[in-house]
């Protein structure tokens, strides 16, 4: 698929809103698409939208999205200062994870979206999203922890991103936010370096 056509962020959504390639759209009520500030230099991306996020058209607004607001804000941020996307545009039945087949439908419309975004820095929200952007098998045990190149086929330079667990696997394994928060200061502590980010915050757990 060449997106070379679309030039902005409106384009775009035209777009994908378009698209009838994604078998993901026949059941879902929205296009979920992004949120958040576009000029940000931040982008976030999830793996899909639940039912809250079918229902609001915005990414990240159900319980998940609560915690993930409360982890943003541990890290002096918000979504006034990131923006938030997910690998697929629509949700899947049952909120179950997003085929492969899936995915790869939406990947160019991902991939145009960041180039289009020209973001700094990314985190990667949950397992499915880290293994789809960095094109890899490898589990998110394994890549969080550890920055890894992103790359565009729109960009010429690769993006620094950082992997750490879903907002929804924290809500089923507490025990996890130690381990989520050890990520966050990592990412912190690199929006600061990269000018993105002026105060910093008082460590508390997410």
């Amino acid at each position: 698929m060449n997106l070379s056509h679309v030039t902005t962020l409106n384009g775009l959504h035209d777009a994908i809103r378009a698209f009838q390639g994604c078998t993901l759209k026949t059941g879902a009520t929205r296009t979920v698409i992004g949120d958040g500030n576009p000029h940000a230099g931040i982008v976030l991306i999830g793996e899909a939208p639940g039912a809250e996020e079918d229902k609001q058209g915005i990414p990240f607004v159900g319980r998940s999205g609560k915690l993930l607001d409360q982890m943003l804000e541990a890290i002096g941020l918000s979504r006034q200062k990131v923006y938030i996307t997910n690998t697929v545009f629509w949700r899947p039945p049952d909120n179950r994870t997003p085929t492969p087949a899936e995915v790869a439908s939406c990947r160019p419309f991902l991939d145009k979206h960041l180039s289009l975004l020209a973001p700094k820095l990314v985190l990667l929200v949950g397992g499915t999203a880290a293994k789809t952007v960095l094109n890899t098998d490898v589990g998110i045990g394994k890549l969080r922890r550890q920055w890894h190149m992103l790359e565009n086929p729109y960009l010429n330079t690769p993006i620094p991103a950082l992997p750490t667990f879903h907002p929804a696997y924290l809500l089923r394994n507490p025990p996890a936010k130690k381990d989520a928060w050890e990520d966050l200061k990592m990412f912190r502590d690199r929006v600061v370096e990269a000018g993105l980010l002026q105060l910093e915050t008082k460590e508390s757990a997410a």
